[in-house]
Order: C-alpha cells, then structure tokens, then sequence
C-alpha cells in the first residue's frame, strides 16, 4: 500500500488520470490525499467531483477557498462571484448530492503513517496554519468550522464567509468574525507576521513579500513535529526551502504540472498540464 498526496486539481481531470496512471495507483489497496481547490478554474470540474467521490475510502481531501465558493453556489447561500467554470457542475442531476459530499469534507486532516524512515505524522491543509498555533489548537479551531459547515445554519456561514476582515487571530473572537478568520487561515493565507497578522493582497512569490511579513510556514514549530503538507500557493512552484513542509501546487490549471508526494518515502512524481 502506498499513500500519494496531490496539489490542487482545480477542475483538470484528465492530468489527474494521466499521473494516477504515472504511479499505478489501484484504489483497492493505495490511498489518494489532496490538498483542496478539487474544482473551479480547469474545464473538468464535474467529472473530476465524479471520479473523486466514487473513490471512497481511498480518498481523503480537506477543503479548499474554491470548494467553500462551490458549496455557496450551489446552495444559493452566495450568488456573486464567476459561475463559468462551474456551470456545468451547477447544472448537474448530482449537483446537490456532490455539494453534501464536499460539505462533509474537513477542514484539516492528522495522521500517522508508517514510512520508511517509521511512523511519522502528516498534518494536512489546503492554505496554512496560524503562527504559535499547537496541534490542538489547530484541530480544534478547524472543528469549529466543520461543525458549522455540518450544521444546520451552514448556508448563513457560506454566505458571510467572504472578507478579508477580521486579519488577526485573536481567541475573544467570537460568532462570524471568528469563522471568518479562521477560514482565511487555514484556506487562502499565504504571507503573515509573528503576531498572525494576515496579508491577503499579495498573492505571489516569496520575493514579494510585505515589509514585516513572511510566509506562513516559516513561523511553523509544528513541522519539528510532523509533516506540513500544503496547497493553494501555486507561485512556490513546489519550493519551501523549508524542512518537513511540502508545497503541492504547482499550477496545474495554469499550464505547468500536477504533482504527488509518496508519503511512506517523499518520492515526487510529475506530469506535465500544457
């Protein structure tokens, strides 16, 4: 049994299929994880939810920025925002039964696996993780997201989700405020400072960084502990500089390639999306 983690698919179906040939993944014994964006931006959007939904216990993934704006499409919780990439899945007889799927989806996953080197722990997550934040604290502040996507009042979530306010993690934070930071870390976050402090503006490589600001991962203590794995910053190219944690994305939907990470021996494989 192997276990691959993949970047961001964002809709390109077929690259999916052409790397899950490259490293013979069989479903009835290897696991598939990805790290979120599964849909919006590449022509495949419905067929790729399809395929991934019935892999079932073979698949794990945690939800990304364009899979939250999916589910508030599809529910009517948000009607803003570009709906062409998405039309024909919105258009779809399953539409509502893959949005349940997604929606039960989390937002973080944990676990340890067994490797070559022994058992070592993966931490997963589409965007980052705040600065200072533990283990617990990150699982626990993700649940409360689940738990609202899985409730009843989850449409309200969907639509006040979208801000870049609140920028700064503070624990008296309470109701939407909360949420809402809490999302933006740990699905769009790219640069912050040491006191958490969010910077959602700049979206490309690390040159470009904010006087005071670094990337997320470069605070991290976490990774002392486990592996980071990490999508959405398809600028790093595949490149942290930083021990235990992996960049996934590597712009697939922007024409350059779809990436796995064996977990059991860090073994990167490639295909090109040109």
């Amino acid at each position: 049994m192997a276990v691959y983690a993949v970047g961001d698919l964002q809709g390109c179906y077929e690259p999916l299929i052409k790397l899950l040939d490259k490293i013979n993944f069989d479903p009835t014994k290897d696991r598939l994880w990805s790290v979120g964006d599964l849909i919006n931006r590449g022509p495949d959007s419905l067929k790729t939810l399809r395929f991934l939904k019935q892999l079932g216990s073979a698949f794990t993934a945690v939800l990304g920025n364009h899979d939250l704006h999916f589910m508030a499409l599809a529910t009517g919780a948000y009607t803003g925002g570009k709906k062409k990439t998405l039309k024909k899945l919105l258009a779809a007889p399953d539409c509502a039964e893959l949005c349940e799927w997604v929606r039960n989806l989390p937002i973080l996953h944990y676990e340890k696996l067994e490797t070559d080197t022994g058992e070592q722990a993966f931490l997963m997550v589409h965007a980052g993780i705040a600065p200072g934040w533990s283990l617990k604290q990150a699982l626990g502040y993700a649940k409360e997201i689940e738990d609202v996507l899985r409730g009843e009042t989850y449409t309200k979530f969907l639509n006040k989700m979208y801000g870049d306010q609140p920028d700064i993690w503070h624990d008296e934070l309470a109701g939407m405020e909360r949420l809402r930071v809490l999302t933006n870390y740990f699905t769009r976050i790219r640069f912050c400072n040491k006191e958490t402090q969010l910077n959602l503006a700049i979206k490309t490589g690390i040159s470009t960084a904010p006087k005071g600001f670094k990337p997320w991962y470069q605070y991290q203590k976490l990774s002392n502990e486990m592996v980071i794995l990490f999508g959405h910053w398809a600028t790093l190219n595949g490149v942290t500089d930083t021990e235990n944690v992996y960049a996934l994305d590597t712009g697939c939907v922007w024409g350059r390639c779809l990436t796995a990470l064996r977990l059991e021996d860090k073994q990167i494989f490639c295909i090109d999306c040109d």
